[in-house]
């Protein structure tokens, strides 16, 4: 696919750039990064570091300029050098770890996949956790495939009101300013499969998103040959009603199989992220069905070559709907399936409602949930579903704890800190704790120049991101302010940035304003916050939070140092998760899954202030940051509450700020900077997604292709 269509050629001696441009492997490695930025670093910043967009906007005359420089030509060369060293590789860790697994094929269906913000298919954890583990398995030579949704119009872009309420805009994307391109099918046609929905079929087009050595194919019903209402079916990302949602899901799960067989893929083990999937299962059991085998045999091989990861404790996270909306859009999905179809729709039964959750724990061998106490948690909540899970002699309910991808989240200044002093080969070591032991080596000084630099990149995005505000959108002075042009550089700087809902108590800080005040204000000793973070568009009660932080950061009465960052993304995380001192964080416990926007801060030597629960609750050493431990658990919430907000106040004022303030005559807060390295040391192999995908490998994907090739029964024809 030609994009650039149109455009004056590219220079030949540059002329891969638009490859470097179409495979994300660049958003994680340095020198493509660099190839770009030096291009044009004023259209790099312009684009928010989208190259494909850079190749359309960049003048012929630098391209040229660019081709005569060896200086450029130099960093040139590396770049398509590591690339095609990337498409080569054989010696990868899953060639040496399984050799017999060389061939297999391990589907990952998942709802959203953050990569990067220039394919905004993500709304949060759930997709950044996706995009993680797809870049990881590229880079450990996971044989893995995706499968999710292209939606045009992505998640909403935020904008506050006056009266700080969230309001949400759709943006359609601008198809050539991405790097995704049309799938096609062995004999080059296009991709698109039919997918059977209520009466009717649903016509889906395919694309593709190279991802380092790692294939996306999204699906997409916005073709004119559909009714105008299913073209929009795939439009937005967790847009419209329950209605839509069941559709989309069905979609993802029959149309995604269904374009992996028009594909010509035909994976070993199937990954089922969350249970927005869980529709997988009907259609393999329909394919295993038609071939003859009887409605048993098919659940049982089904079972033997599903995974099936849940994300969430807290009950909406899990969809769940009406039988007679289920069978209704089924109705034209049974084909052979017609007669058994009650004792399909009898595995997704839960407290008289199809429960995917429930769907994905009956037809998977293999499950988990995504932290120890998640485990715990989960195992609680289905029991009654784990006890026939145990029935049917299927694995027991696992814990494989999140983990981010070190490449993609650590910060360049810190990575150039590790490569001094710890060396070059950090990006193949990201799991090994003796490894990062080295960081307690590291001088304070080189550290904490980094930390300082970090935080000035932070405060320099957030004028500049005000400062548009206030010339492009012409907000009020009100809004200006609340975007933290009035922070301090220099104050003890404490970072929020997550999903606003309820159960992650935003405004638990502000319990009790006055004692909040004279730590924002001490002498001397200034502290500030920063909030960022979206509400979903259906959730009232977290835009009631949001407008509550808003209030607070034009409120003349903390002057100035609460401040609100809107339109949260990956580009906005990545300068929070980098620039902030601390990193907050207040579920009410336990309802944090796992949460891995804490990992990235701590990687990155911000360290952690949070309740004990998800990933923190094993990850907390006594050193490595704060767990704020109000006691309980109390019956009554409001005094639970209390309890944490006074916890959370005492570790500030005993133990966070006076900390960070105490300097040597250098200026360097050297008890500080032990906290830092700690969690730098202890988070970094333990929580990184190298450590993750290769537990997900050897506990689950390798015993699931094992299972599934030692079945007596015969394989289905393809």
């Amino acid at each position: 696919m030609n994009r650039y269509k149109g455009l004056p050629p590219l220079p030949e001696r540059i002329g891969r750039l638009d490859e470097l441009a179409g495979n994300l492997w660049w958003s994680w490695h340095h020198a493509p990064r660099k190839v770009f930025r030096d291009l044009d670093y004023q259209l790099w910043r312009t684009t928010a570091h989208n190259p494909v967009r850079m190749l359309w906007l960049v003048s012929q005359e630098r391209l040229e300029q660019s081709a005569r420089d060896p200086e450029f030509l130099s960093v040139y060369d590396a770049a398509v050098a590591g690339l095609d060293a990337a498409y080569e590789a054989k010696d990868t860790w899953m060639a040496r770890r399984f050799p017999q697994a060389q061939g297999a094929t391990i589907a990952y269906f998942s709802a959203e996949f953050a990569i990067h913000q220039s394919l905004p298919i993500y709304a949060g954890g759930l997709g950044a956790l996706a995009g993680d583990h797809c870049k990881q398995a590229s880079d450990l030579g996971v044989p893995l495939v995706g499968v999710g949704f292209m939606y045009p119009q992505g998640y909403f872009h935020q904008h506050v009101s006056p009266e700080g309420w969230q309001l949400e805009t759709y943006e359609r994307l601008n198809w050539p300013d991405v790097a995704i391109e049309q799938a096609l099918k062995p004999d080059g046609s296009p991709c698109i499969v039919a997918v059977p929905l209520g009466d009717r079929a649903v016509l889906t087009n395919v694309w593709k998103v190279s991802v380092g050595r790692v294939t996306l194919y999204l699906l997409d019903t916005g073709l004119e040959e559909n009714a105008p209402q299913d073209r929009d079916l795939s439009a937005r990302l967790y847009g419209g009603d329950r209605e839509t949602r069941l559709q989309q899901e069905i979609i993802l799960g029959i149309g995604g199989v269904r374009a992996l067989r028009a594909l010509g893929i035909t994976p070993d083990v199937w990954h089922l992220n969350e249970g927005h999937a869980a529709f997988v299962v009907l259609q393999r059991i329909y394919e295993y069905i038609a071939e003859g085998a009887g409605f048993d045999d098919a659940l049982e091989r089904v079972r033997r070559a599903t995974i099936f990861t849940t994300h969430t404790p807290v009950a909406a996270g899990h969809d769940a709907f009406s039988f007679e909306r289920v069978e209704h859009h089924l109705q034209g999905a049974w084909g052979p399936l017609a007669d058994i179809r009650s004792r399909f729709l009898s595995l997704g039964e839960y407290h008289g409602q199809f429960n995917m959750t429930s769907l994905a724990l009956r037809t998977s061998s293999f499950a988990n949930g995504v932290s120890r106490l998640h485990g715990d948690v989960t195992r609680t909540m289905w029991e009654p579903i784990l006890a026939e899970r145990d029935a049917n002699r299927q694995r027991p309910l696992k814990a494989i704890t999140n983990g981010v991808h070190v490449p993609t989240w650590l910060a360049a200044e810190m990575a150039r800190v590790v490569e001094r002093h710890i060396g070059p080969d950090w990006r193949d070591r990201s799991d090994e704790a003796a490894y990062w032991d080295r960081v307690l080596d590291i001088p304070d000084e080189d550290l904490w120049s980094a930390r300082t630099a970090l935080k000035r990149f932070l405060f320099a995005f957030i004028r500049d991101r005000a400062r548009d505000r206030w010339g492009q959108e012409g907000v009020t002075a009100a809004a200006v302010v609340a975007a933290g042009p009035l922070l301090d550089p220099s104050a003890l700087t404490i970072g929020f940035a997550r999903r606003f809902t309820a159960y992650k108590r935003p405004e638990l800080i502000f319990r009790d304003p006055q004692r909040l005040i004279r730590i924002l204000a001490s002498p001397r000793r200034h502290v500030q916050i920063v909030f960022a973070g979206k509400s979903h568009p259906a959730d009232d009660a977290g835009k009631g939070h949001l407008q509550q932080i808003y209030r607070h950061a034009i409120d003349p009465i903390y002057g100035g140092r609460i401040a609100f960052v809107d339109d949260y993304d990956l580009h906005v995380a990545h300068f929070l998760t980098q620039g902030c001192d601390v990193w907050l964080n207040t579920p009410r416990k336990p309802l944090e899954a796992s949460g891995t926007s804490g990992m990235k801060a701590s990687i990155n030597g911000v360290p952690h202030l949070s309740i004990g629960d998800g990933w923190w609750a094993e990850g907390y050493n006594g050193s490595n940051g704060w767990v704020i431990d109000g006691g309980g658990p109390f019956d009554d919430q409001d005094a639970q509450d209390a309890a944490d907000a006074d916890a959370l106040y005492r570790l500030l004022e005993e133990q966070v700020v006076p900390t960070y303030y105490q300097r040597d005559q250098r200026g360097v807060p050297q008890a500080w900077l032990r906290i830092v390295k700690e969690c730098i040391r202890s988070v970094t192999p333990r929580f990184s997604a190298a450590r993750m995908l290769k537990q997900y490998v050897e506990e689950m994907y390798a015993p699931a292709a094992q299972q599934a090739k030692d079945s007596s029964a015969p394989q289905i024809s393809r």
